[in-house]
């Protein structure tokens, strides 16, 4: 079967490999759809150490970590009923030397990198889901353990804010979304969020009212930058940045140690493979089943923006929308 496999260079190579017949235990075999080209699939492919090699190969150097595609066969202890169902997948979540990456035509995963998917909706349109949910799913669920009781999100009109805005709208937790421009302010209110800032000039002063009367003491910021630094002074007091994206690159911010000290702010990575639900098994398969309820939502579909085939690679991991869609590679 066909295969974009990674080289001892780390360029991505279209290759023939032997298509799994009979699925490990504890793993199913997917017939691939389509695959959406998040911004981890790039970064990673470059940066190979990166989030404790996060994207490891598994079997015939195959990459790819999200997709979707329909169960065809299962390993001892799969439950039955996965066979024949629509699934997402996010590789990253149980990670397997038995792994056939997702850039494929037939992919072998643990099953509980899957989740079900309704059957009246359509694959495809959840092909670059799982991976912003989960990670929505997995912070909520930290912040609230650590005693937050709001969030503030700054890459608001991501997929990952999309994610957060549907997911605490659920859990009546508030949030307030930082967008761009007014444009992305106005899809996220078509959406359902109900607190979006433009960070033009002066925004701060919205924040730092909107943030104190809310109590948004968790700042989910997938942008970095001169952002973080910006809204410092604006938090409440015992607010928490968790670092998760860097949509501004490598760009600084500074925050004055004496604004740290009186607002007794506090700052940390945020990864999904170091959270709790991710980590542990039990609660694992407890939130993909909790989603399963929910992903139906139009909030979680993949925004999609062009299709590719497997032999134009360069020019899908070339691809930028400016209106936020992915690249999708089908087979």
């Amino acid at each position: 079967m066909k295969a974009l496999c990674v080289t001892p260079e780390r360029q991505l190579q279209l290759r023939d490999i032997p298509r799994p017949e009979t699925p490990m235990p504890g793993h199913v075999l997917v017939n691939m759809d389509a695959c959406a080209i998040n911004h981890g699939d790039k970064t990673f492919l470059k940066l190979p150490t990166a989030a404790g090699n996060a994207f490891s190969l598994g079997q015939h150097e195959v990459w790819g970590a999200s997709g979707a595609g329909t169960v065809i066969a299962v390993g001892a202890g799969v439950p039955a009923h996965y066979v024949g169902k629509q699934v997402a997948i996010y590789r990253s979540l149980d990670r397997s030397p038995h792994s056939i990456g997702l850039w494929c035509e037939t992919a072998q995963v643990p099953y509980t990198a899957c989740l079900i998917l309704p059957d009246h909706v359509h694959a495809r349109d959840y092909c670059g889901a799982l991976v912003n949910v989960i990670t929505a799913y997995a912070f909520l669920e930290e912040i609230i353990e650590a005693g937050h009781r709001g969030v503030i999100v700054t890459a608001g009109n991501s997929a990952t804010g999309h994610a957060i805005a549907a997911l605490a709208r659920q859990r009546k937790l508030p949030a307030i979304f930082l967008v761009r421009a007014e444009a992305e302010l106005a899809v996220l209110r078509l959406a359902g969020a109900e607190h979006v800032i433009v960070t033009s000039e002066g925004f701060t002063a919205q924040l730092a009212t909107l943030a104190e009367a809310l109590g948004t003491t968790a700042i989910f910021d997938g942008v970095g930058g001169d952002l973080p630094g910006r809204i410092a002074p604006a938090l409440p007091m015992n607010s928490s940045f968790y670092l998760y994206g860097f949509l501004a690159g490598a760009a600084p911010f500074s925050i004055s140690s004496l604004l740290f000290m009186m607002k007794n702010l506090r700052m940390q990575r945020f990864s999904n493979f170091e959270s709790d639900t991710v980590k542990k098994k039990d609660k694992l398969v407890a939130a993909l089943k909790a989603l399963e309820d929910v992903i139906d939502d139009p909030a979680f579909r993949t925004k999609i923006g062009k299709q590719f085939h497997y032999d134009q690679i360069e020019l899908a991991m070339a691809y930028e929308s400016q209106q936020g869609g992915k690249a999708i590679l089908v087979a």
